[in-house]
């Protein structure tokens, strides 16, 4: 009814208002809490940019199960999305990626036998931290075949495109630029190739893998712009492949950690940051 549809609004956009007194977590400064009650993890607080969150059956949750330091007080927690006290508030929009969808999740109470526990509690942080290295190659892997693609598409575009009665695709700065987009991405292989042969052998790999996900997403970010400019009015439309990338790939340079945050950790790598004191 109308009316049970108001008081969910209203619900939700009290539950959000108390999300939004904190700040945004991240992996090492969460707040939602998992506390043991007898056999089951009582866990309270909320999550923002749920991928799927508002048709998957169960979450892998990063939730505080202690009060140890940051680095060991998170525990993962397998939990299904049925569960009484999960409230999914809203389905954000999104700029891009919007075929799939992200949610806004709130917890209240809700309880989770402890044999959900993934792996040792405590170990949350160090685990996620390790699956980070397979995601940030994931990330640069991701864009290669799309990249590939629209630059295909683009020289398809501009060879039947007519400016001043040639193509489009004949003017050199089109086709230089072009190439030297193709052989950035065969750079970007040729490091990811590396990255991924190393981590088969058992090596840290946090800074190749570093520095494959921030190249992926500068290239991702100056291929689709370039692209789009040759496409003109054309790519400035929704129907076109160009468009999409220019929106979806733009999140290659936010998810699984920023630019900002790739540029630190090979910073650190490096021994280059600043030494505390």
């Amino acid at each position: 009814s109308r009316g049970d549809t108001q008081e969910k609004e209203v619900e939700g956009k009290r539950r959000e208002k108390q999300t939004q007194r904190k700040r945004p977590e991240n992996s090492w400064g969460i707040h939602t809490t998992a506390v043991r009650r007898g056999d089951d993890y009582v866990i309270n607080g909320g999550k923002m940019w749920i991928t799927n969150g508002c048709q998957a059956d169960w979450m892998c949750l990063l939730a505080n199960t202690s009060d140890a330091p940051p680095h060991r007080n998170k525990s993962l927690i397998c939990l299904p999305m049925k569960l009484p006290g999960v409230h999914i508030n809203k389905k954000i929009d999104k700029m891009g990626m919007r075929s799939s969808d992200t949610a806004q999740i709130f917890f209240e109470d809700v309880k989770v036998p402890c044999k959900y526990l993934i792996g040792e509690e405590g170990m949350g942080f160090t685990y996620q931290m390790l699956q980070f290295q397979e995601e940030r190659m994931w990330g640069a892997a991701g864009v290669l075949k799309p990249l590939e693609n629209l630059i295909q598409e683009t020289i398809d575009y501009t060879r039947q495109r007519k400016i001043f009665s040639q193509p489009l695709l004949y003017n050199q700065m089109v086709h230089f630029r072009l190439a030297e987009l193709a052989t950035e991405i065969e750079l970007l292989r040729a490091l990811l190739y590396r990255t991924v042969a190393f981590y088969i052998k058992g090596n840290d790999v946090t800074k190749l893998a570093s520095m494959s996900k921030l190249k992926a997403g500068r290239l991702a970010r100056e291929v689709t712009d370039s692209c789009l400019q040759f496409w003109g009015g054309m790519g400035f439309t929704n129907e076109m492949l160009v468009s999409r990338l220019y929106r979806d790939m733009r999140l290659i340079s936010i998810g699984g950690g920023a630019d900002e945050v790739m540029l630190s950790i090979i910073s650190k790598y490096m021994d280059m940051l600043p030494r505390k004191k």
